[in-house]
């Protein structure tokens, strides 16, 4: 993300509880949990900015099992709320930040209603983690209703890998149910840092929410077939390519502009 939007000359503070690894922006130490320090960071720092337009919120244990429930509910939602309180302190009418494709009821033990699934689905938060995110989004409807002019965006991003994690994916041709959790999708790293620019540049008020994932799936096997293996119940309301996307990105495209351009199969033939 940050890459992203230095490219599109935008200034980035990177503010964070560690630094990234490579050096691209000013870093600024800042635990989220601390209310004080996130209205500190979101107003001003000395020696770094006076002010912030954007907010991009990607701070989080980043998925169920990586801590004790508790502990990622009272980070990420904290955070979360930290975030969204300091941003309306100090006057920042325009937040993005980091949902999750788990509200959509993921690991799919229970079927979804029908495929493609898109953002009309209810949200069916399966884990600590993913009703974490479901208390994210309902904060910031309520931001949106205190204030008509602040724009909160939600990405609901799907698995996020980097190009390195390609090599990875001939594992999970054989056996259609090793990726079924999540419709067989994923998200491009650099794909999703262009969705977080767009949304960020996106200009009407108020809450909105996207799926954001690749524009394919993982698996070389169509469709058809892996509908018809693991979800032969699941209605399909539409024609879908042999291996488009089953999280539907077409909202994304049509109202954020949101046009991926990386797929695995550029790396893994």
């Amino acid at each position: 993300v940050v890459t992203e939007l230095l490219s599109h000359d935008y200034e980035v503070a990177n503010l964070d509880l560690v630094p990234s690894k490579e050096s691209r922006a000013s870093f600024t130490r800042v635990d989220f949990t601390d209310l004080g320090q996130t209205i500190q960071a979101l107003t001003a720092v000395d020696g770094r900015y006076d002010a912030i337009d954007a907010v991009v919120h990607l701070a989080a244990i980043p998925g169920p099992g990586m801590a004790p429930n508790a502990t990622i509910v009272a980070n990420n939602v904290v955070s979360t709320y930290n975030v969204f309180e300091s941003a309306r302190r100090a006057g920042i009418k325009n937040v993005v930040w980091a949902s999750s494709e788990t509200l959509l009821g993921l690991p799919f033990d229970i079927p979804p209603p029908s495929i493609p699934v898109d953002e009309d689905i209810e949200i069916r938060p399966q884990s600590a983690y993913s009703l974490g995110k479901a208390l994210d989004e309902e904060m910031a409807r309520h931001f949106c209703r205190w204030d008509p002019e602040l724009k909160m965006i939600g990405l609901r991003f799907s698995n996020v890998m980097e190009p390195a994690d390609y090599a990875t994916f001939t594992s999970f041709q054989d056996d259609p149910l090793e990726r079924k959790w999540n419709l067989w999708s994923y998200i491009d790293a650099r794909d999703g840092a262009q969705a977080v620019r767009r949304a960020v540049e996106h200009s009407t008020p108020g809450l909105d929410i996207f799926i954001i994932a690749s524009p394919d799936t993982v698996m070389r096997r169509p469709n058809d077939e892996l509908i018809k293996a693991v979800f032969p119940d699941v209605p399909v309301t539409r024609k879908v390519g042999a291996n488009e996307t089953l999280l539907s990105i077409d909202k994304a495209r049509r109202v954020l502009g949101y046009d991926p351009k990386y797929s695995w199969r550029d790396v893994a033939g």
